[in-house]
Formats: C-alpha cells, sequence, structure tokens
C-alpha cells in the first residue's frame, strides 16, 4: 500500500502557531536578582529609543541635582526627586502599554485606543504633578 502524496509542498513545517520555547526554571537567589537587574537594563535601553522618554531622561538629569539647590530639607530634596522618577516610571508604563497594544495588530480597536489614551493621561498627570512640586519648590527658593 502506497501512502498519498501531498502536491502543497513539504510536511515540515508546517504551518500553524509557533513553538514556544522552553521555559527556563525558575531561579532563586542571587541569580534571580542578577537576571532581573539584566531585564530592568533591558527595558530602559528600550525605553531610551523612545523619543519622550529620552527628552524627560535628559531634563530629569538636570533637575535631580538642582533639588539640593531648591530643597531645604532632605524632605524636600526626596519629594524633588521622587516627582522626576515618577515620570520616568509613569513614561516607562505607558510605552510598555503602547508596545503591547501595537503587538496585538495594527488595526484600530476601541480598547486599543483607549488603553493608550489612558496612558498618555498617567503621563501627563504625572508631569502636572512634577510641575506642580518643582514650581512650589522654585517660588519658595525664590522668595527666599
Amino acid at each position: 500500500m502506497t501512502s498519498p502524496v501531498r502536491s502543497e509542498g513539504p510536511a515540515w513545517p508546517r504551518p500553524g502557531p509557533a513553538v514556544p520555547a522552553a521555559v527556563p526554571a525558575k531561579r532563586k537567589g542571587l541569580g534571580r536578582v542578577w537576571h532581573a537587574l539584566r531585564y530592568s537594563l533591558k527595558g530602559l535601553r528600550a525605553g531610551w529609543h523612545e523619543p519622550a522618554f529620552r527628552q524627560e531622561a535628559l531634563l530629569g538629569l538636570v533637575m535631580l541635582p538642582s533639588a539640593w539647590l531648591l530643597g531645604n530639607t532632605w524632605l524636600e530634596v526626596a519629594v524633588l526627586c521622587g516627582a522626576v522618577v515618577l515620570v520616568w516610571i509613569v513614561e516607562l508604563l505607558n510605552t510598555a502599554i503602547e508596545s503591547v497594544v501595537d503587538r496585538i495588530g495594527p488595526q484600530w480597536h476601541e480598547l486599543s485606543g483607549r488603553a493608550k489614551d489612558m496612558g498618555s493621561a498617567a503621563v501627563l498627570l504625572s508631569l502636572l504633578l512634577c510641575a506642580l512640586v518643582w514650581g512650589s519648590a522654585l517660588f519658595n527658593w525664590l522668595r527666599g
């Protein structure tokens, strides 16, 4: 008995979903911390390729040393620095949301648009908070 021959092409690789890579074993201890640090640095490098994050990071690198000039106490310096770092965090999260939505597909969907809009609104709120904190500190510093 002979097997039927298909004319569509080779039997392997068959079209269909990609076979997922093997999931690595869970790391523990310092190995887990080391790999988490590497992934975090990889995320920062990816964020650096986003113009908005790059602009905010460069401005923040100027603002952070200025916090020691404007702040009178360690708490004021911490709040000034925290406001800048909060903008960076929210911008990275917004970029992550946009990347995931873009990964799903190029077609427009209401929920995709809503997710991107909400991420953008979060960035706006963090920028307004940062401006308020820094504006208040600058006002107090100029007032003497």
